[in-house]
């Protein structure tokens, strides 16, 4: 028999909008462009987190709306001011595809667990330009297990987590970092979905390159085939 694929079956998890942070309805969000065509991106003076976040803040009081969202597959030049991603090596050379979905909403708001699961690990990946403090959960339906990251909390959210806890659909998990602790970024959480942590523990890349886009899209699809916001 076929092994379904893994974006539908992710998709088949969930019949409608599934929250991953707390107190915002599916009418709340508004998806934004952060891709390398954006005009008013590439306005932003070497993308720090202060003008995004001015950004991000007009973008929403325009909208009207309290959260904007997107992201996955999306070619990114915010990237460059971090040597995380551009280090002179095949592996990691021009890393600009991000592979993840963004929600980006205010410092401080609680991030959900969307599906029941465990913690499978968690890492403050303290790097500039990087998660921030990141937990790992693994989640097993129907005999078929994978998993799902939360990137950008703050260092709270960490202080009393145990590896194999387990966690209840819904249940808040975190909390939304600022800058200072996030990675350097406006306050937001990187979610993204994984079949195959590929040995990672508390971390998972969430911007791949080029040449290896296609392994990591297969691995990850788009997250909001599950959370259908």
């Amino acid at each position: 028999m076929k092994t379904e694929a893994f974006a539908e079956f992710i998709a088949g998890l969930t019949t409608g909008f599934t929250p991953v942070v707390a107190n915002l309805e599916q009418e709340d969000y508004v998806p934004i462009d952060l891709s390398e065509t954006n005009p008013e991106i590439l306005k932003l003076e070497m993308l720090s987190s202060e003008a995004f976040s001015v950004f991000l803040n007009n973008s929403l009081r325009r909208a009207g709306k309290k959260a904007a969202f997107g992201g996955y597959n999306e070619v990114r030049n915010l990237y460059k001011r971090s040597n995380l991603f551009n280090k002179n090596t095949e592996e990691f050379l021009n890393r600009n595809i991000h592979i993840g979905l963004d929600i980006w909403t205010e410092k401080g708001t609680a991030v959900l667990a969307p599906l029941e699961g465990k913690v499978h690990s968690f890492r403050d990946n303290d790097n500039f330009g990087d998660y921030g403090p990141t937990i790992v959960l693994e989640h097993e339906v129907k005999n078929r297990k994978f998993y799902t990251l939360y990137g950008h909390l703050n260092r709270e959210s960490l202080s009393e987590l145990k590896t194999g806890q387990q966690i209840d659909q819904f249940q808040e998990i975190a909390e939304l970092g600022d800058p200072i602790e996030n990675g350097d970024y406006a306050p937001h959480l990187h979610f993204q979905v994984m079949e195959d942590l590929m040995g990672f523990v508390g971390d998972f890349p969430g911007v791949a390159s080029k040449n290896e886009i296609d392994l990591y899209l297969r691995n990850c699809p788009d997250p909001n085939l599950l959370l259908k916001i």
